[in-house]
């Protein structure tokens, strides 16, 4: 590939990924939303954000995690939010899967660690997921309510979950791209509804 082919790559592939984004301002907003307050409605009530997907959506997960646990920008300091990654612990999952099959791993974590005031937040390109899909089922039955941070068509997640944002691409670039820019929309709409303004900056 020469210097001009690789710019021509690099260019439409940003112009891409922003027409993604474009998209998702169109067709998402309302869902983003209802997703925020869902989200700050379990918070208040005392409950966690639980989080899962898998390859990349792993990682998004536990960003968002992140984001909630710690802060998502310097400039609005206020106290942590309660949300956990169910792709972190390394002996969970190899031995769940080991014994029961990666099937189950998000399930059994949702079956011990989750509680009434609790959402979930599935993250799958695809919204086929089995593993998402199992731990979204098992959320339902405990009263636990759900997201899900999807693509293309949404899946079978799209029909499961209380609110579905559904990133308008098939490009599981361009749909992670977009699951993230959401995630820091979310995280900014939750910690502005529950502490309204930014405390003073602690020292450190």
């Amino acid at each position: 590939m020469n210097s001009l082919e690789a710019r021509e790559r690099v260019r439409t592939h940003l112009l891409a990924s922003a027409e993604t984004k474009r998209r998702i301002a169109d067709t998402c907003l309302e869902d983003i939303l209802t997703a925020a307050t869902i989200i700050t409605e379990a918070l208040r009530a005392g409950g966690k954000v639980m989080l899962c997907g898998n390859g990349g959506s792993a990682a998004d997960s536990q960003h968002i995690a992140a984001e909630l646990t710690s802060r998502l920008s310097a400039e609005f300091e206020r106290p942590a939010l309660a949300a956990v990654a169910l792709t972190t612990d390394t002996s969970f999952l190899t031995a769940n899967a080991n014994d029961y099959g990666f099937g189950y791993v998000f399930e059994r974590q949702v079956e011990a660690l989750g509680r009434k005031d609790d959402v979930l937040v599935g993250i799958s390109t695809s919204g086929n997921s089995e593993n998402v899909v199992r731990a979204i089922r098992s959320c339902r039955e405990r009263g636990i309510k759900t997201i899900g941070l999807l693509g293309g068509t949404g899946g079978q997640i799209r029909n499961l979950v209380d609110v579905a944002i559904v990133v308008p691409s098939t490009s599981t670039q361009h749909i992670q791209e977009g699951h993230i820019a959401i995630g820091h929309i979310v995280c900014d709409l939750v910690e502005r509804a529950i502490f309204g303004q930014a405390i003073p900056q602690r020292k450190v």
